[in-house]
């Protein structure tokens, strides 16, 4: 009988021995029910917790697949790399400044649908369809800053810096020289050698869409409600046109009265700059004009606030002249939610929830929190579903995949 017993513990500990390996070796990790992100800090916001630097991009890097992304990746290969992307968006920046919203949006617009992969950056040929062409994607801009920065890496390092690579880095320094915070990245993502239209034009945000939808999409993603409402912080630069908000002003949800939710005085300011036309009675946007969420609607105006050459359709400035100073990037958005001065649909919708309630005045009252929230937020966006390896190409032009072997 005792020989039985020593053999049953012998059993068990060999059994511990094994699992443990196999969770070793597969990455498993155990949590408590209560830890989850969604269960994270839904009541009081805890200090430590979220002012502590270390712990939270140790934390971020723990939910990135790691695997062939390492910071200064090109340390050998093209050491100059991230100083040329740097140098050249701060040179295009001093020129024209709002290449950081444009920049910002097309990171976006690029790790929403399918990853971090440049995808959007393909140009339609015989064999395959853009991006470009999705309807959210059709006033993009930055296609030729993303050009010149590669034709210059392309003289230095010849097909060694992913265009994946480029956007992510050339939109960090976006957020940067527009106020806002630094905040680490890995590098070795590969490019994508398929665009995927269909997606895009499905799953982009519009500036009408609903809380719920907006929770979905991202959660889909991987983005809890804290992450989601700290990435809307970036609506806080760039312009935006009235056609985009202006049935809220005129005829909300076909009431043919305005958004009771909009601040009164805000509203009259906005009727005043978007004049009442035969459009404004009807919804302002289509599902596909997707200027949500990071980030920064339209930017090719040089002089925001002034007319985009149609009367009816004026462009709004969304910093409204840097309101606060650069200090304020973030903080400011979120202040004017609490206002009642949301601009889209969209925006005013986060105070539409508890949860999504509590982190807009968290983040209206403290810069500090709300920069380290983003700077995470942006961490993890930048390193959504990337290729890597040999799933990937590295292309030499970012408007055009390599021919497939």
């Amino acid at each position: 009988m005792r020989f039985l017993g020593d053999y049953k513990i012998a059993l068990l500990t060999c059994s511990v021995i094994a699992l443990s390996i196999y969770f070793a070796i597969n990455g498993v990790e155990f949590r408590f029910a209560n830890d989850s992100p969604g269960n994270r800090n839904r009541g009081k916001v805890s200090e430590k917790s979220l002012f502590d630097d270390e712990f939270m991009y140790m934390s971020i890097a723990e939910d990135i697949d790691r695997s062939h992304l390492h910071y200064d990746y090109y340390r050998e290969s093209c050491p100059t790399a991230e100083k040329i992307i740097a140098k050249a968006s701060r040179d295009i920046y001093n020129v024209t400044p709002s290449v950081a919203p444009s920049l910002i949006r097309l990171l976006f617009h690029d790790c929403f649908i399918e990853g971090c992969d440049a995808s959007v950056l393909l140009d339609a040929d015989e064999a395959h369809t853009s991006e470009k062409d999705a309807s959210p994607n059709l006033s993009l801009k930055g296609f030729d800053v993303i050009d010149a920065i590669k034709s210059e890496l392309e003289n230095v390092c010849p097909g060694v810096v992913s265009c994946a690579d480029l956007l992510v880095l050339a939109a960090r320094e976006a957020v940067l020289v527009a106020g806002g915070p630094f905040y680490p990245l890995e590098t070795g993502r590969k490019d994508s050698a398929a665009a995927f239209r269909e997606i895009a034009e499905q799953q982009l945000p519009a500036p009408d869409t609903t809380l719920s939808e907006i929770l979905e999409r991202f959660s889909v993603r991987g983005f809890n409600e804290r992450e989601t409402v700290s990435l809307f912080g970036a609506h806080s630069i760039g312009i935006t046109h009235c056609t985009f908000f202006k049935n809220r002003l005129y005829n909300f949800s076909a009431t043919g009265k305005p958004d009771p939710e909009l601040n009164p005085g805000f509203l009259q300011e906005l009727k005043t700059k978007c004049p009442f036309s035969v459009s404004a009675s009807s919804p302002s946007a289509s599902p596909g004009t997707g200027l949500l969420p990071s980030l920064p609607a339209s930017d090719s105006e040089n002089s925001y606030g002034m007319s985009s050459g149609n009367r009816n359709d004026e462009v709004i400035d969304l910093s409204y002249n840097n309101e606060g100073g650069d200090e304020n990037f973030g903080t400011r958005y979120f202040r004017r939610l609490m206002q009642k001065k949301g601009l889209l649909f969209s925006d005013q919708q986060l105070m539409g929830s508890e949860v999504t309630e509590m982190w807009v005045r968290a983040y209206a009252s403290d810069a500090l929190l709300f920069r380290r929230e983003f700077a995470m937020s942006m961490m993890k966006l930048s390193s959504n579903h990337v290729l890597t390896g040999p799933l990937g190409q590295v292309r030499t032009s970012c408007s055009k995949a390599l021919p497939r072997n």
